[in-house]
């Protein structure tokens, strides 16, 4: 089991029970949109509402423990902070897989910014498809 009260302390952030249930339901979903964090975390606490959920994923976000995953055609999903990775998103089934950028698609980027003197600080790289189970169906 992680440590999410140190997580959450790292980046400036009470431990709520709140919080603490919206970063296990994201590190047990991968990525997860707020309505289905909700529909997890209500389920063993009912009195939180979807505000409350609201509020914590945005304060999370400005704080750097969540990233928000846009989604073309439907609701962004938010992931945990890891290092910088690529997102394959199924178009059909709306799953997301996270892959490594390696060093040779770092190296594409490097060349990509130095044209126009550009700093590359992180990336977020979304690449829209099907999946291998949706394409084999």
């Amino acid at each position: 089991m992680k440590d999410y009260e140190s997580l959450l302390k790292a980046h400036g952030l009470k431990n709520t029970f709140q919080r603490v249930s919206i970063i296990k339901a994201i590190d047990k979903a991968g990525h997860i949109s707020i309505d289905d964090i909700y529909k997890e975390i209500v389920v063993y606490h009912p009195s939180i509402s979807l505000a409350t959920v609201y509020k914590n994923i945005l304060t999370m976000k400005e704080l750097g423990l969540v990233v928000e995953v846009p989604i073309a055609n439907a609701k962004s999903k938010y992931e945990l902070i890891k290092n910088d990775h690529i997102h394959f998103i199924c178009q059909k089934c709306g799953s997301v897989e996270d892959k490594p950028i390696t060093a040779k698609i770092q190296h594409f980027f490097e060349e990509l910014v130095a044209h126009d003197a550009f700093k590359l600080l992180s990336t977020q790289n979304n690449l829209y498809g099907m999946c291998h189970h949706c394409h084999a169906s």
